[in-house]
């Protein structure tokens, strides 16, 4: 199967958005655009690599928002659009793809159908572009502010990205083509005399150029949410100690707890809550207690594991809730600290996280004091399949 890169074009300022954040990085529905738009592609089979190309004073920006995403490291962009997908292209040469899709970064909407339609196409033509045809009537305007004229709209389409390319011939066209001012990478294409090949466009593979347009894609993105619930559950043996971590914190207890880790069996719950709501396993598939590493380690790496995970797939969580069953130590007076800081590891804010505590009326294990449990259940929004 031929190797296919993806340049994703992240170096513009957006101007006609304004604001002092470039576009590209404000949320969309609590995600960045722009890693919206890299794992819409991160997650193609027929994609082997995934090259950014930012604006030199975006560094920082672009770290936070891809955050965990397995992509090549950043390029830095040129003065204009055409400039950053040269240098792109150009950070590419080591890599070698066979092919190159050229995607906007403000564009976060192309779907799976849409990058196989445009990956199918390379396979004849040296280009492919997908295209949405004209349907309104088309106004040429005059200098007086009246219609100048009526612009037939047969065979005129708008066209999109991702754009596809055989990576040498672009590559050289690209070259050839520097210091111009050409719309669009077919229109770079097209200046070398390759042959650009039209598929199906998608009306939903909308660009962020406007806040209305951010507006519009949040509601399509609204469309497509799905919210997903996960539960967890984790138990650990009383030990000899003087204190007991729990929801993160250092509790005073006449015990401690047994485990590979620190133990905290509130943040172990939790942690396989959010794996449950994505599918993603549970915390001994992602650390297991074989492996030396994670001996004592701090369970907030777990958590925010998952939280990570849950981000990988654009998803954001909603809520958890968080019960621990013990007779000592007791849970009450230190509730609202074990939410705080469970709320700063997931990054979400403090409201959407619920303790609890309670007995089990000297029944049981836990009644015995011979170890504490936890439960939790979590709930994420994920965008659907």
């Amino acid at each position: 199967m031929a190797s296919c890169a993806v340049l994703v074009v992240a170096a513009g300022r957006g101007s006609r958005f304004g604001g002092e954040v470039p576009k590209q990085y404000l949320p969309l529905a609590g995600v960045p655009v722009v890693r919206r738009t890299m794992l819409a592609f991160l997650a193609h089979p027929a994609v082997t690599a995934v090259r950014p190309v930012i604006h030199p004073d975006d560094h920082a920006l672009f770290a936070e928002a891809a955050d965990g995403l397995a992509i090549l490291p950043p390029a830095e962009g040129g003065a204009k659009r055409q400039d950053s997908v040269r240098l792109g292209l150009e950070s590419l040469i080591e890599t070698a793809p066979d092919l190159v899709l050229i995607q906007d970064a403000a564009r976060p909407f192309a779907d799976a159908a849409l990058i196989d339609r445009v990956v199918a196409r390379l396979a004849e033509y040296p280009a492919a572009i997908p295209g949405v045809p004209v349907s309104d009537t088309l106004k040429r305007g005059g200098d007086n502010g009246l219609v100048a004229a009526t612009v037939p709209r047969a065979g005129l389409y708008r066209a999109q990205t991702p754009q596809g390319f055989r990576f040498p011939e672009i590559l050289q066209a690209h070259r050839a083509a520097a210091g111009q001012d050409l719309t669009d990478d077919a229109a770079v294409a097209e200046a070398a005399g390759l042959a650009v090949a039209l598929v199906d466009g998608s009306e939903e593979n909308v660009k962020v150029t406007t806040r209305d347009d951010l507006a519009r894609a949040e509601r399509t993105l609204a469309e497509h949410w799905e919210f997903r619930s996960g539960t967890g559950f984790d138990v650990h043996r009383v030990r000899p100690g003087d204190h007991v971590m729990l929801g993160g914190i250092r509790i005073a207890s006449p015990f401690g707890l047994e485990g590979h880790s620190d133990a905290d069996v509130a943040l172990h719950a939790i942690t396989d809550a959010l794996l449950g709501a994505i599918g993603g396993g549970d915390i001994g598939q992602h650390f297991p207690p074989s492996d030396a590493c994670w001996k004592g380690a701090d369970s907030a790496i777990f958590l925010a594991a998952a939280r990570d995970a849950v981000r990988a797939r654009g998803g954001r969580i909603i809520n958890v809730d968080l019960t621990v069953l013990c007779e000592a130590p007791r849970v009450g007076p230190h509730r609202a600290a074990m939410a705080s800081r469970i709320a700063e590891i997931l990054e979400i804010p403090s409201e959407r996280v619920n303790v609890k505590a309670t007995t089990t009326e000297r029944l049981g294990f836990t009644g015995r004091g011979e170890g504490i449990a936890a439960q939790a259940a979590a709930t994420v929004r994920l965008v659907s399949a």
